[in-house]
This record gives C-alpha cells, sequence and structure tokens, in this order.
C-alpha cells in the first residue's frame, strides 16, 4: 500500500502535468493571438495583431495597416495592397516606379535588391530600397511631404488576371523592426482569386 508521502508525490506529478498542458495551450493561444488574417480581395496574408488596420483611403488599396513607429522615430509606417487587374506593367515597370520616390545621397533612384520568395501557393518577388522618400500624389489626395531616411519593403504577386503590389513604407528603424514579420507576411502569402 502506497505511502502517504508517495500518494502525495503522485498527486504532485499529476498537478504539475496538468499545468505544463495547460500552460502549453496558453502559449499556443496567445502565439496564435499574436497574428491577424488580412483578406485584401485576391489575396491573404498573416500580419502581427499590433499591425492596425483601417478603411482604405481610396478605392485603389484592398486594404491599409499602420505599424507603431519604434523609439527614436516619429511616423508609423504604412503597408498598403493594391490590386490592378491585368498587373499595372509587371514587376519590372512597378520596381522603377517606385525608384522614382526615392532618392539616394546623391540625388539619384537608389539600387534596389529584388529577389523571389515562396508564399502559401505563389512565387513573391521582394524588393527593397531606402533613401529620402518622395510620396506619389495620387488624384484627390494632397501631395505628403517627403521624409529623409525612409526604406521601403515591398512584395509583388503576379496573376493571370490581377497583379498585387504590398508595399510598407517608414522611417528606417521602424522598417528594420518590422522586416521579419514582413517576411513572414510573404510565407503566408495566398492567392485566392474566386
Amino acid at each position: 500500500m502506497p505511502t502517504s508521502y508517495q500518494r502525495l508525490s503522485g498527486f504532485a506529478t499529476l498537478v504539475m502535468s496538468v499545468a505544463l498542458v495547460f500552460s502549453t495551450a496558453l502559449a499556443v493561444s496567445a502565439q496564435d493571438a499574436k497574428t491577424q488574417t488580412i483578406n485584401a480581395g485576391g489575396v491573404s496574408f498573416e500580419v502581427p495583431s499590433t499591425w492596425k488596420s483601417s478603411t482604405p483611403s481610396s478605392p485603389m488599396r484592398k486594404a491599409q495597416l499602420k505599424v507603431d513607429p519604434v523609439k527614436g522615430d516619429e511616423d508609423p509606417a504604412e503597408l498598403i495592397v493594391f490590386a490592378f487587374p491585368g498587373g499595372a506593367g509587371g514587376v519590372d515597370a512597378n520596381v522603377a516606379r517606385w525608384q522614382k520616390t526615392f532618392k539616394d545621397k546623391d540625388g539619384n533612384p537608389p539600387k534596389p535588391e529584388v529577389k523571389t520568395m515562396k508564399g502559401k501557393n505563389t512565387d513573391v518577388t521582394r524588393v527593397e530600397m531606402a533613401g529620402h522618400y518622395f510620396p506619389t500624389a495620387f488624384p484627390g489626395q494632397a501631395q505628403q511631404p517627403d521624409k529623409e531616411g525612409y526604406r521601403l519593403v515591398a512584395a509583388i504577386v503576379t496573376t493571370d488576371k490581377t497583379g498585387y503590389f504590398l508595399r510598407l513604407v517608414g522611417p528606417e528603424k521602424t522598417i528594420a523592426a518590422a522586416k521579419p514579420d514582413f517576411d513572414k507576411l510573404i510565407a503566408s502569402l495566398k492567392v485566392d482569386e474566386k
């Protein structure tokens, strides 16, 4: 017959096992709660729950989110998702267009870093460039002031029907902090055209 010490030891082991299962479930739940899925009309992807979604400010935008600035930056970064039937000129034309919105220290367009990555069910072109940023003014929107020390990381997905363009633009430090999450966004990116 087990002694009271053995019974107590067995009970403690049981309690610790239950606590371990419970804490693991909480950790998984907390991890799940740290991301949100964004459906941007033809593509979906995951981003941190701290990235704040808002109503798109123009009909050309399928989604827009703000990324809070890190210490040392005043402005937030902004993720904008565009979808253009027919592709809007494809990858090269859009990279060239984005280059024109930046100038390096010599006043020239910066050389972009371009590479191909894998999304869930699609290839994704990842683009990155930095410098003095001159935002494009779209019809019906006020011209935004130019900004020194900005960076763009972007993802381009082209299908037979549509070109999808996801641009994250903001101050250097904030974008540097957000880049790992942007690369996770790319890995989670899924095309679901109806």
